[in-house]
């Protein structure tokens, strides 16, 4: 940590950064900066940097407030899109109570000790987010919303505004050292994606912050407006945030057996069982807001009952084919979250649901062998697939039941996400939409 510090600190003095901004985020995930100058960067690393967390959603009480940001040495990157002479540079930070201890609303301290659980079982947790996203016009939420394109999956549409978006937003991602897999246009008009190559579940949470500010910025800049909804527009598919995961045991990828029918290990199988037998409980945190449920529907590619299959996209959680002599590739495809979640959060509770399959021994149900979406009501109960939660209301239900997900957050969280969840959907509950009146109203 001392020999990164010393590389940071080197950095800033021979690039010449004017500005160091801090980043953090609240509960839900909304990315948060404190500015310093360098001569405040090594107090930073020492003591941290003072700030009041009851200004902060899911942060302190005001009885409680005072707590410290303190940089992660191993996230600091310059900042690419900076125009004016004066160079920046950004850094995660930890958010820490005055007398060190981790603090207990920090989502980015609960991945860290979910990571730390996994670590003391061997293992470490590897992710890779497809990360789905649309173009509009404009972000008035006034108007009619304007997609930029009306093209489908993989189109090549060379002349168009989003294809240069897309083109520009993958050069500052990988100027700021996030490397990217694959890019293309996805299905719905002006909705693309954009999948980040695999890494450790913290830096991909840090990652995912960056990449969701780089893409909106890429954006403004164009004069356009980006959004991670995850259901912006009716009778298309929403976005998704497909997340590929595994375990490791040093250099060794856990999920993979060489014996196996399907190339998958006894902690591989265990895993699964974990995600499908608490995915309830989870959801809430994996697709937390109300527009997130609008997504998870029949008939647009979205999960909606909980069940496993290889190369099967109507499941939760898919095994996709790995290459031959690729056996490290070996993984699994969560397949329910959406890019509006708190990557900190959705990464520890897949882990820890994953983890108490491994610890308790779960057995995998029967892989799901059709197309989930075209079974009758009656077979998929003879199959005994459960749906996940419908709104976030029966999320929120589900969650609240849960220990798994009370221990993996946190009292402080679990108890301030359930509130704040809770009010979010009785804001929604009073609202009269278009579609009430539209129905209603000529005839009643």
């Amino acid at each position: 940590m001392e020999r990164q510090q010393d590389y940071v600190l080197r950095t800033v003095e021979e690039r010449g950064v004017r500005l160091i901004r801090l980043w953090f985020t609240d509960v839900l995930g909304q990315l948060k900066s404190v500015a310093i100058s360098p001569a405040e960067l090594e107090n930073a690393f020492e003591e941290g940097m003072h700030f009041d967390g009851s200004a902060i959603d899911g942060f302190s009480r005001v009885q409680e407030s005072d707590v410290l940001a303190k940089p992660d040495p191993n996230s600091f990157e310059l900042l690419p899109w900076d125009r004016t002479e004066d160079v920046s540079a950004r850094m995660f930070c930890d958010i820490i109570n005055h007398d060190g201890s981790p603090f207990e609303g920090d989502p980015r301290q609960v991945l860290k000790r979910n990571l730390d659980r996994a670590r003391e079982r061997g293992f470490s947790f590897m992710v890779a987010p497809e990360m789905e996203f649309f173009y509009f016009a404009s972000g008035d939420p006034t108007r009619p919303l304007e997609p930029l394109d009306t093209g489908s999956y993989f189109d090549l549409t060379t002349a168009d505004v989003a294809s240069d978006l897309r083109k520009r937003t993958i050069h500052m991602l990988e100027a700021m050292g996030i490397p990217v897999e694959y890019s293309f246009h996805e299905d719905a008009p002006s909705q693309h994606e954009i999948d980040l190559r695999y890494s450790d579940a913290l830096s991909m949470a840090d990652n995912v912050m960056t990449f969701r500010l780089v893409v909106r910025e890429i954006a403004l800049e164009a004069g356009v407006y980006a959004t991670f909804m995850p259901k912006p527009l009716g009778g298309v598919q929403g976005s998704g945030m497909h997340t590929h995961l595994s375990l490791f045991e040093g250099d060794t990828n856990a999920f993979y057996e060489a014996g196996d029918p399907y190339g998958l290990s006894k902690v591989a199988y265990q895993f699964i069982a974990g995600l499908l037998h608490h995915a309830p409980e989870i959801t809430a945190i994996t697709n937390q807001i109300v527009n997130s449920y609008k997504r998870l529907i029949i008939g647009y590619e979205a999960p909606t009952y909980i069940s496993w299959a290889r190369n099967n996209r109507s499941a939760l959680v898919r095994v996709p084919l790995t290459k031959a002599g690729k056996q490290s590739s070996t993984r699994i495809e969560y397949r329910a979250p959406d890019p509006a979640c708190n990557p900190y959060l959705a990464f520890s509770v897949i882990l820890a649901a994953g983890l108490r399959g491994i610890e308790e021994g779960y057995e995998l149900p029967p892989e799901a062998s059709a197309n989930v979406y075209e079974l009758t009501p009656e077979e998929r109960a003879a199959e005994g697939l459960r749906a996940l939660p419908q709104s976030l209301s029966e999320a929120l239900d589900e969650m609240e039941q849960s220990e798994l997900v009370a221990e993996t957050l946190g009292e402080h969280i679990f108890e301030w996400f359930l509130r704040n969840k809770r009010n979010e959907w009785m804001e929604y509950k009073t609202q009269v939409t278009p579609f009430e009146l539209q129905r209603y109203l000529p005839n009643i």
